[in-house]
């Protein structure tokens, strides 16, 4: 932990005293038509002095007094310019118009731009409005797909919208709403994400080097933020397509003030099940609903209050017999507050629950399973812009978790019995700073320091357990006493130095703690999948990762090239015991693991054409991911389920005229890393098979391609429309979703390998429309 203390003179050694003539420009961007704020638009100072807006629209510039010229500038609004005298503080809050294309002009311009100066590495932000054009399965509008077609983000396959960043696994991944935790981002079994894109302004994932405010995962960060809701105009839009609807409505409660989001979808599987005149088909339910809502309200120029919540739920059902419904609720109210013009405050509480719920009906058997994992969070974070070399962040996190792991309640005449496992609760806690230092025109550092404090309390069995899994001692402790709190140090160290005026180098360090950790013996991940937290047996996940990158604007920035390694080692790393079950009901679950260390380590490339008619981008991404625990493979390292050498996907878009745009993507992956059996033995006339190497085969390969196109149909002042049509899977692949394997029904003795595929040639159309 040398780096840790090596930290604390550069913090102070950086932050510089000024002459007394400087004077402080401050203020908000926000969209004149909608009243949103604006995130990363430029404010520059007779182009001497720049800084960017924060996520919710505020920047803070010093200048020496004097008078100068101001521009305000971001991709897809007209540039702001205006001349200001500065003898003292100036508040600015300036409206950016919504960019007017010429009549005859056709182009696509991405509206996110990767700074070469700014130490931040591994970050990857997605364009909304690129999202709308990318062919996705059924046309529903998913960012999540679209997310995992950048390098170093690996999906978890046909059905899942799980992603593995980095070598890390599906929960190793924060994925945050409006700052709230959300822990299962997935619709139908994973087909779809619980991110409806009319309701998103910006989402942004760290793939690694993510700044000291974020914390609690070891691979990665999805922050997505939502809308804020129109303060200027009513609007109403949606969609229709084949399996879903949507409907968006905002606008303003007072104008300039206060304003109002709802957004809602909905499939309707379930309405053609209710066609067939079969009842085992038309009494089954298949479906999802999400609800996004969101209050802000602008209290005065230092001040502004916002309300925001998601519900999401999905249901399926098989009749009386079957039923599993799951969900995410979310909430958020944060209050903004402009101390003074250097200094900004954001403090919010925040609340999420995700909860599954099994119902069977068996014969007299009757039982319910359920589970969740519920949070209450504060946060408060401070925003101080110490100069114009020195932008600190600096604040405190505290979460109260209570899981519950799983419970069965049935009925008097069942013969299943009542099982409820324990509660478990526990209290997050961490303090964080950071300093983004531009220590030269060519070198900037970004250093910071967080401490989580994790505490398991009670009440509750806890236990010790010996190395072949037995428990060999309880404890038993009461309602909120203290059972054992980990203490841990996460430095971030990033730097970058810019060689010329179209290229960069950057490099960072990053240690990260998990203490949240989900379980689950199938290769596929289930809503029914368990939560735990670390116990005194279960320790603190920790990650370790260097990265080196290398990026060069070419061709007038038209085009841009990244190219990123990194090397990442895992401690305490969780896996499971030959044969374990840890859907058993049995309260001591650290009985069914095993622990041990991994790595990963891989290079990305992405080649990114940002504006003219065809616009779109190549990623690569060649990566190792590994683990070595003793109890598996005899100690050896061994593949990680979410390993895969190689991950390509190419991403076209083309406008071809103003009233069509035409996409397509094709995606290339090695088979996953998989489990399957050396051989089989009879027992009873039933086979039996066994297992040696973990995750020693491998699936087959996948690739497939996907066409899209947009129709613009009506474009005016008031009123637009569009129909969408996607080809998901066009040449129609029989990728493997899974192999099973079965005694021959010509001969018993000779095994065969059966391939269940999911989709080949899914076509879609949806209308979407937007009046005001």
């Amino acid at each position: 932990m040398k780096l840790t203390w090596l930290l604390i003179p550069i913090f102070f050694i950086s932050i510089h005293s000024y002459a007394q003539n400087k004077v402080t420009l401050s203020g908000t961007v926000r969209s004149k038509s909608k009243g949103e704020t604006i995130i990363g638009a430029t404010v520059s100072v007779d182009g001497k002095f720049s800084t960017k807006t924060n996520e919710y629209g505020f920047f803070s510039l010093q200048i020496p007094a004097g008078t100068y010229q101001l521009v305000v500038s971001y991709v897809s609004f007209t540039t702001y310019s205006d001349t200001i005298r500065a003898s003292g503080d100036v508040v600015l809050h300036v409206r950016l118009d919504d960019a007017a294309q010429a009549l005859d002009e056709v182009v696509i311009s991405s509206s996110q731009e990767r700074s070469l100066g700014t130490p931040q590495m591994g970050v990857e932000q997605v364009d909304l409005q690129e999202v709308k054009h990318v062919p996705v399965l059924m046309g529903e509008r998913d960012v999540l797909k679209v997310i995992q077609l950048l390098p170093g983000i690996k999906p978890a396959g046909d059905g899942n919208s799980g992603m593995f960043v980095r070598g890390g696994g599906a929960d190793q991944n924060l994925i945050l709403l409006d700052e709230a935790t959300v822990y299962n981002a997935s619709h139908l079994l994973g087909f779809f994400s619980t991110f409806n894109s009319d309701a998103i302004k910006d989402m942004t994932v760290y793939k690694g080097g993510m700044p000291a405010q974020y914390g609690g995962r070891l691979s990665s960060v999805l922050d997505v933020k939502m809308n804020d809701g129109n303060n200027q105009d009513f609007n109403v839009s949606g969609g229709l397509g084949l399996i879903s609807a949507k409907l968006n409505v905002e606008g303003p409660i007072q104008k300039d003030k206060s304003s109002f989001l709802v957004s809602g979808r909905r499939t309707y599987f379930d309405m053609f099940l209710k066609l067939s005149s079969d009842s085992s088909i038309n009494n089954n339910q298949l479906y999802f609903y999400d609800l996004n809502a969101k209050l802000n309200f602008h209290l005065g120029d230092k001040d502004h209050l916002y309300f925001s919540g998601y519900l999401g739920k999905d249901r399926l059902g098989v009749g009386d017999v079957f039923g599993l419904d799951w969900g995410n609720t979310t909430g958020t109210l944060r209050w903004n507050h402009i101390f003074n013009s250097r200094l900004f405050s954001n403090t919010s509480m925040i609340y999420s629950n995700y909860d599954y719920n099994i119902g069977i009906n068996s014969g007299t058997n009757k039982f319910n399973i359920y589970s969740s994992i519920e949070d209450y969070q504060l946060k408060q974070e401070f925003q101080w812009n110490a100069g114009n070399r020195n932008n600190v962040r600096f604040g405190l996190n505290s979460t109260y978790h209570t899981i519950r792991p799983g419970e069965v309640v049935a009925n008097e005449e069942s013969s299943v019995n009542d099982i409820f496992m324990q509660k478990r609760y526990s209290w997050e806690n961490a303090l964080f700073a950071t300093d983004t230092w531009k220590a030269s025109d060519k070198l900037q550092l970004t250093y910071g320091l967080r401490l989580s404090a994790f505490s398991i309390l009670g009440e509750g069995d806890f236990y010790d357990v010996d190395g072949e899994g037995r428990v060999i001692d309880t404890m038993r402790y009461d309602r909120g006493e203290f059972v054992k709190t980990y203490l841990n140090l996460e430095p971030r160290l990033a730097a970058s130095y810019q060689m010329n005026d179209y290229s960069s180098v950057k490099g960072s360090y990053v240690r990260n703690t998990q203490n949240l950790h989900l379980i689950a013996n199938s290769t596929a991940a289930s809503p029914t999948d368990k939560w735990i937290a670390s116990t005194n047996v279960v320790k603190p996940e920790v990650s370790d990762q260097f990265a080196l990158g290398y990026y060069r604007n070419l061709a007038g920035n038209r085009y841009e090239l990244n190219v990123e390694t990194y090397y990442k080692t895992m401690q305490n790393q969780i896996d499971y015991r030959d044969g374990a079950d840890v859907y058993n009901g049995n309260n001591a679950i650290e009985t069914e693991l095993l622990y041990g260390k991994g790595r990963a380590y891989g290079i990305e490339w992405l080649l990114r054409k940002k504006s003219g008619r065809l616009s779109g981008w190549i990623s690569y991404t060649l990566s190792k991911t590994e683990r070595q625990i003793d109890g598996i493979n005899n100690g050896e390292w061994y593949n990680a389920r979410q390993d895969r050498t190689h991950d390509i996907a190419i991403v076209a878009m083309y406008q071809l005229n103003k009233k069509w745009t035409l996409s397509a993507n094709w995606v290339y992956y090695t088979g996953d890393a998989i489990t399957f059996p050396a051989g089989k033995y009879i027992i009873d006339d039933q086979t039996t098979y066994y297992y040696t190497q973990r995750n020693g085969y491998r699936m087959p390969d996948y690739h497939r391609l996907d066409l899209g196109a947009t129709w613009q149909l009506k474009q005016k002042k008031r009123w637009s429309s569009e129909l969408s049509f996607s080809l998901y899977n066009a040449y129609g692949r029989e990728n493997a979703y899974v192999i099973e394997f079965q005694d021959s029904k010509d001969d018993p003795n000779r095994t065969v390998a059966n391939q269940i595929s999911l989709f080949r040639f899914i076509p879609s159309v949806s209308y979407n429309f937007k009046f005001k």
